[in-house]
C-alpha cells in the first residue's frame, strides 16, 4: 500500500482521468473527492463488500 500525506487542496492522480482530492480535514476525518469518468465505478470499502456476489449467495443460503 502506498501512503501518502496531502493538505487541503492537494490531489493524487491515479491515472490520466482519475484523482482524488483532499477537500477538508476535521477532528479526524477526511472528506475526499474523486474526479473520474462516470464508467469508472466508486464505491467505499464497507458498501463493496457487502454487496460482493459470493457474499449476498452465501447471505441468501443461510436465510433458506
Amino acid at each position: 500500500m502506498l501512503v501518502l500525506s496531502r493538505k487541503i487542496g492537494q490531489r493524487i492522480v491515479i491515472e490520466p482521468g482519475i484523482e482524488i482530492a483532499i477537500v477538508d480535514v476535521r477532528g479526524g476525518k477526511v472528506r475526499i473527492g474523486v474526479d473520474a469518468p462516470q464508467k469508472i465505478r466508486i464505491h467505499r470499502a464497507e458498501i463493496a463488500e457487502f454487496s460482493r456476489p459470493d457474499r449476498t449467495a452465501s447471505a441468501t443460503a443461510a436465510t433458506n
